[in-house]
C-alpha cells in the first residue's frame, strides 16, 4: 500500500510540473503584460517599465519561470491587486463559507441520490421506477438560474420563509444557507441518480447475483450486501473527484446569496481582471484534483479486495 502511495506521489510531480507550466504560460506569456493591465492603455511607458520591473516580468521567461514555481511550491502569489491583501490569506478565508455551502449540500445530495438509485434498481422498470427516472431528468436539465430566482422570489421574497441574501459566521448563519443547500441538492440529485442507478443496474446483471440468488439469499441482502459494494467503486470516483469543486465553491451560489466563498471571489476576480487572484485558484483548483484522484485510487482497495494495488 505505501509503496504505491509513494509511487503515486512520484508519479504525479511531472503533472504539477505541467500544470505551473501550462498556469505560467497562460498568465505570463499569452496574456499581456500585468503591468499594463493593471495600469491601462493610457499608462506611460515609464510607468510600465518601472512596475514591470517591480512585479519581476522584465526578466527572461525561464527566470519568471523559476520565480512562479517557487511561488508555487510556498503557495504564495503575492497580493492582489484590487484589495493588496496576501492571496494566500484570502484563499484561506473564503475555504469556509465555500465549505460550509457545498459540503452538508454535497452529503445530502449524495445520500439522497444512493437512496432513490438502490430503490430504483430494486424496483426495476416498474412505474416507480421509470416515475424516478423522469423526474431526475427534468430536474437536471432545469438551469440553475431558475432554480436560484424560483427560490430568491417564491421562498425567500413572496413566502418569506429563508433570507434572500447574506451569511453569518456562527451557528446562526445556517438560516442563510438552507436556501443554497436546498437549490444545490435539486441540481445535483438528479444527474447522480441516474449514474448510481446505473452502476448498480451493471452490478446486478453479474454472474455472482445470480449465485447468490440461487444459494436463498433474500433480494435485500444481496442487494445491500453484495451489489451496493460492488458498484462502490465507480460511485468513489464520480465523489471523490467532486470534492476538489467543494473547495473552490459554488460561483453562482455564492454571488447570489452573497456568501464570501472562493466562488465568489473567483467572479469578481475575472470581472475586475485581479490575476494574481485567478493564478492561484487555477493552480489550487489544479493540485486539489491530482489529489483527491490519488485518494479515490486507494479508496478502491478499501472497498474491494479483488482491486490491488501494485
Amino acid at each position: 500500500m505505501w509503496a504505491y502511495i509513494i509511487r503515486r506521489l512520484l508519479q504525479a510531480i511531472p503533472t504539477v510540473f505541467g500544470v505551473t507550466l501550462i498556469v505560467f504560460i497562460l498568465f505570463n506569456v499569452v496574456a499581456d503584460n500585468p503591468a499594463v493591465t493593471l495600469l491601462g492603455n493610457k499608462a506611460t511607458p515609464e510607468a510600465v517599465e518601472a512596475l514591470s520591473k517591480e512585479m519581476g516580468t522584465d526578466k527572461s521567461l525561464p527566470a519568471q519561470y523559476l520565480q512562479f514555481l517557487k511561488e508555487a511550491v510556498l503557495f504564495d502569489f503575492g497580493d492582489s491587486w484590487k484589495t493588496n491583501r496576501p492571496v494566500r490569506d484570502m484563499l484561506l478565508e473564503g475555504v469556509g463559507p465555500s465549505l460550509s455551502v457545498t459540503m452538508p449540500a454535497f452529503l445530502l445530495a449524495t445520500l439522497i441520490a444512493v437512496a432513490l438509485a438502490l430503490f430504483c434498481a430494486f424496483y426495476r422498470d416498474s412505474f416507480a421506477d421509470r416515475t424516478t427516472v423522469i423526474f431526475s431528468v427534468a430536474g437536471m436539465s432545469i438551469s440553475s438560474l431558475a432554480y436560484i430566482i424560483f427560490g430568491q422570489y417564491f421562498i425567500a421574497f413572496e413566502w418569506n420563509l429563508l433570507p434572500i441574501f447574506g451569511h453569518e459566521g456562527s451557528i446562526r448563519g445556517v438560516v442563510f444557507l438552507i436556501l443554497p443547500w436546498v437549490i444545490w441538492i435539486a441540481l445535483s440529485v438528479g444527474q447522480e441518480v441516474r449514474f448510481f442507478r446505473t452502476a448498480v443496474l451493471e452490478e446486478m446483471g453479474q454472474d455472482y447475483v445470480r449465485t447468490a440468488a440461487a444459494k436463498g439469499l433474500g433480494t435485500g441482502r444481496i442487494l445491500f450486501k453484495h451489489i451496493l459494494k460492488n458498484a462502490m467503486i465507480p460511485v468513489i470516483t464520480r465523489l471523490v473527484i467532486s470534492i476538489p469543486f467543494l473547495f473552490v465553491g459554488s460561483l453562482l451560489l455564492e454571488k447570489f446569496f452573497g456568501i464570501p466563498g472562493l466562488g465568489d471571489m473567483s467572479y469578481t476576480a475575472i470581472t475586475q481582471q485581479d490575476f494574481p487572484v485567478i493564478k492561484a485558484m487555477t493552480y489550487f483548483s489544479a493540485i486539489a484534483y491530482i489529489v483527491f484522484n490519488l485518494v479515490s485510487d486507494i479508496l478502491y482497495a478499501v472497498v474491494d479486495p479483488r482491486v490491488r494495488l501494485r
